[in-house]
């Protein structure tokens, strides 16, 4: 015997696991930012600043090609370090600094959490780059700014000779991932959310 449910019923199904899995992904956010900067203890307006310089500095010196795409952008968000840690159900947590100008205009926060497989913690850096107006405008205006909700961020891929990807350069925002061993290309910014913090 088949059972025929109909299709508003199946829409309504689908639309409310949706919802619940949304809700479920910001609870974790919230937890796990909560737990990290905790433990990390959140760093003072001096501590972020030096910490941004550090990153900036070791950034342009392993991507001259990315130091080059920086002079045009609209605007640069830099997380010195980025904290991921859990077992089970894990979270990023990290501090920053939004420059426009070559100057430091207001500090900001990332979050994400995750659920799998995962043990242990891991450090690394992040540099979004606004390429457009609009795109820093959006960022701006918005009250907590996720990546892949609110907007795109490509991360950067090199072809020969370390000379950025067509692709990447063509995207208002564009993302670098970087740790003590170099820059990473195999992850994603998407589900962090950015909040602006105050120091």
């Amino acid at each position: 015997m088949h059972l025929h449910l109909p299709n508003a019923y199946c829409r309504n199904v689908i639309l409310v696991e949706g919802l619940m899995i949304n809700h479920l992904r910001t609870l974790l956010i919230g937890i796990c930012g909560l737990i990290l900067s905790t433990a990390a203890i959140a760093a003072s307006k001096a501590e972020i600043d030096a910490n941004v310089e550090q990153a900036q500095t070791k950034f342009y010196a392993e991507s001259p090609a990315g130091q080059k795409l920086a002079q045009q952008a609209a605007g640069i968000l830099i997380f010195p370090k980025v904290i991921k840690a859990g077992i089970g159900i894990g979270g990023e947590y990290g501090e920053g600094a939004l420059i426009v100008g070559g100057k430091t205009t207001a500090y900001y926060n990332t979050v994400s959490a995750s659920v799998g497989f995962q043990f242990g913690a891991q450090v690394k850096s992040q540099v979004i780059m606004f390429m457009t107006d609009d795109a820093l405008n959006s960022f701006l205006n918005s009250d907590g700014w996720e990546a892949g909700v609110d907007g795109s961020v490509a991360i950067v891929e090199f072809g020969a000779a370390e000379e950025i990807s067509s692709n990447s350069v063509q995207a208002p925002i564009i993302g670098f991932i970087f740790s003590n061993k170099g820059l990473m290309y195999n992850l994603t910014l998407e589900g962090s959310k950015m909040t602006k913090i105050e120091r």
